[in-house]
């Protein structure tokens, strides 16, 4: 049977804290990546990685929080600790690669292909492996063109923040450059979202009838009080 999906059981006030916890960490990781290009070589890797960590878990904090408010009302949704805490892993790693690329490289030809792609591809991953971490007495049925699309919206978005974050440093204000880093993960998981999904959710079965248990000896010519009381009921 289909699950009565709502995506937004508290209305607006989860995606609207969702995208703005996205675009808080955008603006953490984008001071840091700033700050690795005023300080010693040496300590360059340091402030790319503290960026990393801030725009990945921004991200991914956005994912869990939007996902606050979905509910299937035929069955409880329960996570999986450890896939949900590799979904984080994944999302700091996949963003660092992508931001490295850029930081050294400049966000200009292949190193800005490669670094959107990788960012964009490790923002879809950690949405999916996190919906993959949910527990319902049911499953998911995703559409393969939602979901191909959804991967391809994160990789543009992705380029355009790594190409903002980078090329508009001084004609874009801070919090602008930080928003921009908001549109990936929302862009990902809007058409990729689980309302957009088909979800099956097994009926739920009534309990099992409770029997009395045998007579222990069995009931012969001899029977004892209570297999006779409860043969004659």
């Amino acid at each position: 049977m289909q699950g009565t999906v709502d995506g937004f059981s508290y209305g607006v006030v989860t995606p609207l804290v969702a995208y703005l916890t996205a675009c808080l960490g955008g603006a953490l990781g984008l001071r840091c990546t700033t700050r690795s290009m005023l300080v010693a070589h040496s300590w360059r890797p340091a402030w790319l990685a503290l960026g990393s960590a801030a725009i990945g878990s921004g991200i991914w904090t956005m994912h869990f929080v939007a996902m606050m408010g979905f509910t299937v009302k035929e069955t409880p949704i329960h996570y999986d600790m450890p896939m949900t805490y590799a979904s984080l892993g994944l999302a700091v790693v996949m963003v660092g690669v992508g931001i490295f690329i850029v930081g050294y490289r400049g966000a200009t030809g292949t190193a800005l292909f490669t670094g959107g792609t990788v960012t964009g591809l490790g923002i879809a991953s950690m949405h999916y492996l996190g919906m993959a971490g949910m527990h319902l007495n049911g499953r998911f049925e995703y559409n393969t063109l939602t979901v191909a699309a959804s991967v391809v919206i994160a990789v543009v978005a992705a380029t355009a923040a790594l190409w903002a974050a980078d090329r508009c440093a001084a004609s874009c204000g801070a919090w602008a450059r930080a928003l921009s880093w908001g549109s990936p993960s929302a862009a990902c998981t809007t058409p990729g979202w689980p309302p957009s999904a088909s979800i099956c959710t097994a009926p739920q079965r009534p309990p099992p009838a409770r029997h009395p248990p045998p007579c222990s000896p069995p009931c012969s010519s001899a029977p004892s009080p209570s297999c006779c009381s409860r043969a004659s009921s």
